[in-house]
């Protein structure tokens, strides 16, 4: 038979379920000779998958916030909490989330025909990664900028340099006090007080005042980067230096993923391996310096603080980093997993990647904090002084510890560019889970054009992120962050392992597990079952209500937002979070049944067309077990054993 081109946008809901016939030449770039879906296509190899998820999850946060997590609550103590949290929150859904995807080979949001009523859940995972992934390419922008201003030295941030606009209040050390005093004649006069300290005097009437102070990093974080206006009022113009760097970061992000998981599997290859690399070298360079020692005791603690365990902070501490350093509720990781083959071990897959993850985060510790020692012990300042997290970490603290180091231009492109491979890691990962959902709602439409499909997003996002690099850029993407990753995903998480446990049934999806990966024994499936249906969605739950709780309005430093920006906060976590109810009222409405309960129960009904994606795969134990499994009760809320 001669060969002849098919176009895989013209496939049926039938046509694609059964592979194409011998000789039939696959045009979707997407789809590789070895692929066994031919519709979707696979990961071209397990390391390829393996190293994209391990990307995914290893960002940012293990560097940045994790090692101040751990010294404010107890150093080494510390990770008692983190490790049971990861047991008990981040394993039970990393497994259950690379299961769900892989099982129905559907991204985040069509995946969902296991249980229609909560397709909303997927629309909220994947809204809030649209809303942060506009935010998160800044930060990848900010490296950017910095990395190129390394290659000079001595390093611009080293010292208080006129050229780039460094004021009075920049100094690399705090400048004396002064003495406020008022004169009989009526006016207040300004006076150095060195000569009432060499005199062991101090100020008259408690009237000692201090000049405004600022480093020189943080005022050319502040001046220079940020170009930072006073409040989120004042938008300013566009950072344009900062707009080619966001240019760049978009068009490296959409070159990644022009191929989909063909192309980005390739990539992380050495994104997912380099930061590695540094952290190796920078750990080796900071323990060799002087004054290091102080910076690790500081980060484990001399003598661990037990009495830490006892406070409930430290523990949604343990469980909020945890939770969101993994990935999980985001929609990734069940995109991943999509493209995995059928029978791919997703249970060695969610051991493996977690324990790498966790000790990611404890070996950057040691880096970040061995060469925070060293500027401590520089300053003649306790380590606590220098300790920041998020922003300040990576844009002020660490860059000013780097400029006092002998070749401070080499440590500055390598502590930079890692970042740079964190952060493209996992925005690669948030991209493709927004490009995914549109491939699986229009595959007819789109399928075939996914090279345009990534450039549109990729250009439309651009335009969308430039108020993030205007002169208010850093409050935006501070208001943003407070109130779109946090509450909307905790909801998304709880109502994801309600749905699969207690609706579609948790004995069904172990059986679909098994189909995947083989049958264990009772014993092995104890732990899961017990976590999915208990553990972790009250420990979610708990943690969604203590959040509430201790709610405190965003700021920027010592800058607060205004009501307004507040108030645009607020709704926009509505607007993730509102297609839940909105998506489960219209799907009641559609079902059939003459009662609310029976529609309620169709609602909750899997699909006609739910399980695997390729017909070989379902089999006839599949079909059989599908067909005659009831409607799962949702107003109990009663799990449905499927068999």
């Amino acid at each position: 038979m001669d060969k002849k081109e098919l176009d895989l946008s013209e496939f049926s809901q039938h046509d694609r379920q059964t592979p194409p016939q011998e000789g039939t030449v696959v045009t979707n770039d997407d789809v590789g000779e070895n692929d066994e879906n031919l519709e979707r296509g696979n990961w071209s190899s397990k390391t390829d998958y393996f190293l994209s998820v391990i990307g995914c999850a290893v960002g940012l946060s293990n560097v940045w916030r994790f090692p101040y997590l751990a010294y404010r609550n107890g150093g080494g103590v510390f990770l008692i909490p983190y490790t049971l949290m990861l047991a008990l929150i981040a394993m039970p859904m990393f497994f259950l989330e690379s299961s769900f995807g892989q099982f129905a080979s559907l991204g985040p949001v069509a995946v969902w025909k296991a249980v229609p009523m909560l397709q909303g859940v997927g629309i909220t995972m994947v809204l809030s990664s649209t809303i942060i992934d506009i935010t998160y390419n800044c930060i990848i922008a900010y490296s950017l900028y910095y990395l190129f201003a390394s290659f000079q030295s001595p390093l611009p941030w080293a010292d208080c340099f006129s050229w780039w606009g460094a004021d009075e209040t920049c100094s690399r050390t705090p400048k004396d006090p002064l003495c406020n005093l008022t004169l009989d004649h009526g006016y207040s006069e300004i006076v150095n007080t060195t000569w009432l300290y060499v005199n062991n005097e101090t100020c008259p009437n408690g009237s000692e005042i201090y000049v405004p102070h600022q480093g020189p990093s943080e005022q050319y974080w502040d001046k220079v980067v940020l170009r930072r206006s006073s409040s989120v009022d004042e938008t300013g113009e566009i950072v344009w230096y900062l707009a080619l760097c966001l240019l760049l970061a978009w068009v490296i992000v959409g070159a990644a993923l022009s191929k989909g998981v063909k192309s980005s599997g390739k990539v992380v290859y050495f994104t997912a391996t380099f930061p590695y690399v540094v952290l190796i070298i920078l750990l080796i360079r900071g323990l060799t310096l002087e004054g290091a020692y102080k910076g690790i005791e500081f980060y484990i603690g001399r003598q661990s603080d037990f009495s830490k365990l006892t406070q409930a902070e430290v523990w949604k501490d343990a469980a909020t980093q945890i939770f969101y350093s993994l990935a999980v509720g985001w929609g990734s990781l069940i995109t991943l997993s999509s493209y995995n083959k059928f029978h791919n071990n997703c249970y060695i897959d969610a051991i493996v990647v977690c324990v790498v993850n966790c000790a990611t985060s404890v070996f950057a510790g040691f880096v970040i904090f061995s060469i925070l020692g060293h500027m401590a012990h520089v300053q003649d300042k306790p380590v606590s002084e220098v300790a920041q997290s998020g922003f300040g970490l990576a844009f002020i603290a660490y860059p000013e510890a780097i400029a006092q180091l002998p070749w401070s231009p080499l440590w500055a492109i390598l502590f930079f560019f890692m970042l740079i491979t964190l952060g493209l890691d996992s925005q690669f990962v948030a991209v493709e889970a927004i490009i995914t959902t549109l491939l699986d709602q229009f595959p007819k439409l789109l399928r075939s054009k996914r090279l345009y499909l990534t450039s549109g997003v990729c250009l439309l996002f651009y335009f969308l992120s430039l108020v993030c690099v205007t002169q208010a850029g850093i409050y935006w993407i501070s208001l943003i962050d407070h109130f779109c990753a946090g509450w909307g995903i905790l909801i998304a998480a709880v109502l994801e392992l309600i749905s699969l446990s207690w609706i579609y049934g948790v004995n069904r999806f172990i059986k679909d597990i098994e189909m995947m990966i083989g049958e264990r024994t009772w014993l092995f499936w104890l732990w899961w079952r017990v976590c999915w249906v208990f553990i972790s969605p009250c420990l979610l739950a708990v943690i969604f209500f203590w959040s509430l709780v201790t709610y405190t309005p965003p700021k920027y430093g010592p800058v607060e937002f205004p009501f307004w920006a507040t108030a645009l906060g607020w709704c926009m976590m509505t607007f993730c979070v509102m297609w839940i109810p909105t998506i489960a009222i219209v799907r009641v409405v559609q079902a059939e049944g003459l009662t609310l309960y029976q529609k309620i129960s169709a609602a909750c009904k899997s699909a006609p067309d739910w399980g695997p994606y390729l017909e070989q795969h379902r089999g006839e134990r599949y079909r059989k077990r599908a067909d005659s499994t009831e409607a799962p009760n949702c107003v109990q809320l009663l799990a449905t054993p499927a068999m």
